[in-house]
């Protein structure tokens, strides 16, 4: 597709669209007279509002993620209060029989997320306070398992007996 002008001198220049990497200009390669071409660029003015349109929202992006770095964290009562429901049920399951490592790890925690939460360490607090909740459920876990297994134990030893006890009076 080339668009030819007749111009005064007598020769045809011929413009034929180029595409270019990078522009959403097209570029205009022109023939001269033999093999000789010419290339002409858009020029960089129409470019500008292009360039404008990419950089606004780049800066409007970092400046909410430098906003929400500094948003504050909310104290984290609701976290701590439920880290140390979780403790009292993992202290009344017996984990400090069958699970004590655990149930210590979270009072520990649990301690060190209540001074956080003195000094206004909201971050550290709700970490502290997660982790404490998530070792007294596997320390209250801990309890139940062994509880269950020192329960099937004692089962297994009364049918044992019973069954002692049976066959002595079929003999």
């Amino acid at each position: 597709m080339c668009d030819t002008v007749q111009t005064m001198s007598g020769f045809t220049p011929k413009f034929k669209p180029v595409s270019q990497a990078g522009l959403h200009k097209a570029a205009f390669e022109i023939q001269l007279s033999g093999s000789r071409t010419m290339m002409r660029k858009p020029s960089k003015l129409k470019l500008q509002p292009m360039l404008n349109r990419t950089g606004v929202p780049a800066l409007i992006t970092a400046i909410v993620i430098m906003m929400a770095g500094c948003a504050s964290v909310p104290p984290p009562t609701a976290q701590m209060a439920v880290s140390q429901a979780a403790v009292d049920r993992a202290s009344s399951a017996d984990a400090n029989e069958f699970a004590p490592v655990e149930l210590q790890s979270a009072k520990d925690k649990l301690a060190r997320a209540e001074r956080a939460m003195v000094q206004e360490n909201y971050e550290l607090a709700q970490q502290l306070a997660e982790e404490a909740q998530v070792d007294a459920k596997l320390a209250e876990a801990k309890s139940q398992s062994a509880t269950a297994r020192k329960a099937a134990k004692d089962s297994q030893e009364a049918i044992r007996v019973l069954r002692e006890e049976i066959n002595r009076k079929t003999q």
